[in-house]
């Protein structure tokens, strides 16, 4: 089988959730003795990789002959398009035509744009299968995919008043033209996939067709040993049996919601609960006005540390430092890897009590939920976590270990021969009828 992989970004630039997913379940089985051939194919613009005039295509970090990135530095993120099709045809063509991809995969419409679709639909060869997946809420919401109001409150969907209200300088035209074209646009797709089942529910409520759309959850990497339950001699409660120590990780941004941990953390100072929080995460590309906010809150919370950035090989360590991690975005969410990551390494997770964070944590069972952009109740959930009696245990009992990449791998390879095989069906299906 011959796949097409393509993303926005490359995770060796910017190591999002999607990069990743789609970068690994791509090396999952490009590398995993499936048979696979293909190329993985990743978007840049000049935030990541400065232009080589008159280059489109240029090779990928690591110098893997099997990724490249693609030069697009014009993109239009209320319509979710890309206005040089010209340029991206004259690639995308002699690339689709020499690879000859039985499946094509577009794990975000971001920077590629929504026209890609049908470019690829024109390009591919007959009987190859386009597949999208729905990686969060931006062919639902032009506020950066969040569904998330102006006033901090959670969107249920799209509706012509409320994304008026959220983006009034758009006219009404534009959020009818935007809401129309975009599911116009993925109906050029064979088959859409949703991380999620909550994921999967909004769209079908903002009248997207469900049987369109086939859950297939995110995984992470495995191979690494689980981390001790905890490293012995550390933390203020080592030998008291205190479970105090929390840890964020991912990207400092308001929709993650460190400033929520933070101001739950300085209640918990001022009510003299012990506890530490440790922040881990960079701050690249966020408004001078958040970075402000967030100095003054980690200022105003001394229990809080903020420990800068981290590479992947990190990771395992800065989970054994700590007893929870936390996961307080202010926005639903879709299946977040970091859930998955405190799960591999026997964490439990306090998150957000909605959407797909909500769907993969098991309230009372292995995590626990605190009401979304509440510092107030994330401080009496936090205070309950460092202090209840055996607590922590019984819900490290409850962790199950999240799916692998070859786990994933698997899954998506079905069901891609799930969908060629209904390709061949059909092609079929006139000359049976004449015989």
């Amino acid at each position: 089988m011959r796949i097409l992989a393509l993303v926005h970004n490359h995770p060796d630039l910017q190591p999002g959730g999607t990069e990743v997913v789609a970068r690994g379940l791509f090396r999952a089985m490009r590398d995993g003795g499936t048979g696979v051939d293909g190329l993985f194919l990743a978007a840049v613009t000049e935030h990541l990789r400065e232009e080589r005039p008159g280059t489109l295509l240029q090779a990928a970090p690591g110098g893997r002959p099997d990724e490249a990135l693609l030069w697009l530095p014009h993109f239009d993120r209320f319509f979710l398009s890309q206005p040089d099709t010209h340029g991206l045809a004259m690639t995308l063509g002699p690339l689709v035509t020499d690879l000859r991809p039985d499946i094509v995969h577009l794990h975000h419409p971001l920077q590629f744009g929504v026209e890609t679709m049908a470019l690829l639909r024109r390009l591919m060869p007959r009987g190859a299968r386009l597949v999208v997946t729905l990686h969060d809420y931006f062919a639902l919401c032009a506020r950066e995919g969040q569904l998330l109001r102006t006033d901090g409150r959670l969107c249920a969907g799209p509706s012509p008043d409320a994304c008026r209200r959220c983006l009034p300088e758009r006219s009404a035209a534009d959020h009818a033209l935007r809401r129309l074209s975009l599911r116009d646009a993925f109906a050029d797709a064979d088959a859409l996939i949703a991380p999620s089942i909550f994921l999967r529910d909004r769209f079908v409520a903002a009248g997207w067709d469900a049987s369109r759309i086939t859950v297939l959850p995110n995984a992470v990497a495995g191979g690494s040993p689980p981390a001790p339950h905890r490293p012995l001699g550390e933390g203020a409660g080592a030998q008291s049996g205190r479970r105090d120590r929390f840890a964020f990780l991912g990207h400092i941004n308001r929709f993650k919601g460190p400033l929520v941990a933070l101001a739950a953390s300085a209640r918990l100072s001022a009510a003299g609960v012990a506890h530490a929080l440790s922040l881990h995460g960079g701050t690249a590309y966020q408004p001078d006005a958040f970075l402000a906010e967030f100095r003054a809150a980690l200022a105003a919370a001394p229990a809080a540390r903020h420990h800068g950035t981290y590479d992947a090989a990190e990771l395992p360590r800065r989970i054994a430092a700590a007893d929870w991690v936390v996961v307080p975005s202010i926005w639903y969410e879709n299946a977040p890897l970091v859930v998955l990551e405190a799960f591999r390494h026997r964490r439990p997770v306090i998150c957000g009590d909605a959407g797909g964070m909500a769907e993969l944590v098991r309230d009372g069972v292995d995590g626990l939920h605190a009401p979304i952009g509440d510092p107030e109740g994330w401080a009496e959930v936090m205070a309950r976590a460092a202090s209840e009696p055996g607590l922590w245990d019984r819900l490290v009992a409850g962790i199950r270990p999240p799916p692998g990449l070859d786990d994933m791998a698997a899954a998506h390879l079905d069901f891609y021969r799930r969908l060629l095989r209904r390709s061949s069906s059909r092609a079929r299906a006139p000359a049976a009828a004449v015989a």
